[in-house]
């Protein structure tokens, strides 16, 4: 790839569809360079990128197929990638290591399992609301703090028996490991500290086991070595615990936040006349969660429709870009750009698809489900307090840093 051609990614995502739809123009394949200098390649529309995610010729595994592997691992202003893809865990794994990782976990978060939670869920939910509406009238409420984070925190550190100070620690080390236009000594020390937290809380589980997620997992390890080592384990626990909490508070705020900008809408949902769940859906759609995910990789040279005629090279490292697959006017028309949950939308990709399918999404989907018709019943007369809310600071999330917001019964 010649990187003197190659779009150079803004590290703290300030505008991720208007730059979505300016690589789309490019082409349905374009290089780009990543924080560092790190080459790769940017899929841009929706039938291209559904079309490699499913490819055998595109892994996740680094250590067997990136070509700039020994760089990553030794250069200092690649530190940043390190927290994504020199991991263990079924996010960069390949092929059989990755059906191993994903069957000892995945049985946990079932639509069946999942479901009941539903009363824990609600529970929080209605608490969590009380708080709000105890506050004093005309304060202004940050509802990604107040709301949008505290329910997934409090539902996945329930599940694997996060509590006391780690769960605390946790809600600001994860915020932390997804700025990735932070200082890398900074982002180096934040994957270090997360990797000590969750070091103690394996700790704690091993010896003192409770009924919950941690608990299993540890035992797994320790009753059948050859299933998951150190590392997986460990990794594992970051996956799960990192993805269960930031994927569904964005999800919540990007919802809350389409919905407060699209009173119509809103409306009609609040009437039962647009069903809460199109509104989740076509929030997946629009605004993903994770709207740039850090790496796929190139196991043997591709070239074809699939890239639009592009030679992908043996080895290259390519974005897995949900955000610009999700706005292709190709698939979704010419408002792809537009949130309509009256559209059809339940093929977006937002929690990727095939064998790397997001293990969480029937919780995310549950916990927003709940969350959304329950704040907006209580609240019918909330709005923005600010119009122009400021984005996290990076390319791979997309949702808001905080929400601020007027609530009036």
């Amino acid at each position: 790839m010649d990187q003197l051609q190659a779009v150079t990614l803004d590290p703290v995502g300030a505008d991720i569809p208007a730059e979505a739809a300016r690589l789309r123009e490019r082409g349905p394949v374009v290089g780009i360079t990543l924080p560092g200098g790190i080459p790769a390649f940017a899929v841009t529309r929706y039938e291209n990128l559904r079309t490699l995610i499913l490819d055998p010729r595109v892994s996740k595994d680094p250590r067997k197929h990136w070509d700039r592997w020994p760089e990553a691992s030794s250069n200092p202003e690649w530190g940043w990638i390190l927290g994504w893809v020199g991991v263990i865990n079924m996010l960069s794994t390949y092929g059989v290591d990755h059906s191993r990782l994903r069957k000892l976990v995945a049985p946990s978060f079932t639509h069946h399992r999942t479901e009941r939670l539903r009363g824990r869920v609600e529970e929080i939910v209605t608490r969590l609301l009380d708080e709000i509406e105890a506050r004093p009238e005309g304060e202004v409420v940050d509802l990604r703090a107040a709301f949008a984070r505290q329910l997934p925190m409090e539902i996945i550190c329930e599940l694997f028996g996060v509590s006391g100070a780690h769960k605390a620690e946790l809600v600001t080390l994860l915020d932390d490991f997804m700025d990735v236009s932070r200082p890398v000594e900074e982002a180096m020390a934040t994957l270090a500290r997360l990797y000590a937290v969750l070091g103690e809380l394996i700790g704690a589980k091993r010896a003192e086991p409770g009924d919950d997620l941690a608990s299993d997992l540890v035992s797994v390890r320790d009753t059948d070595g050859d299933r998951l080592s150190d590392d997986e384990l460990r990794d594992t626990l970051l996956l799960v615990i990192g993805a269960g909490v930031e994927t569904t508070v964005n999800l919540i705020g990007n919802a809350a936040f389409a919905l407060l900008t699209h009173p119509e809408q809103l409306a009609q949902a609040r009437a039962g006349e647009l069903p809460w769940e199109k509104v989740v859906t076509e929030t997946l759609r629009w605004a993903p969660s994770i709207a740039n995910l850090p790496m796929r990789f190139a196991v043997e040279d591709i070239q074809g429709p699939e890239t639009g005629g592009v030679l992908i090279p043996r080895g290259s490292a390519i974005l897995t870009t949900y955000a610009a697959a999700n706005h292709d006017p190709a698939h979704y028309g010419a408002t792809a750009h537009l949130f309509d949950a009256h559209r059809d939308s339940g093929d977006h990709l937002a929690f990727g698809i095939g064998a790397h399918r997001c293990i969480g999404a029937p919780l995310a989907q549950l916990e927003a489900g709940v969350a959304l018709p329950a704040l907006f019943a209580r609240f019918p007369g909330l709005r923005l307090a600010d119009p122009d809310p400021r984005q996290v600071p990076t390319f791979i999330a997309h949702g808001w840093a905080e929400l601020p917001a007027y609530r009036t019964a």
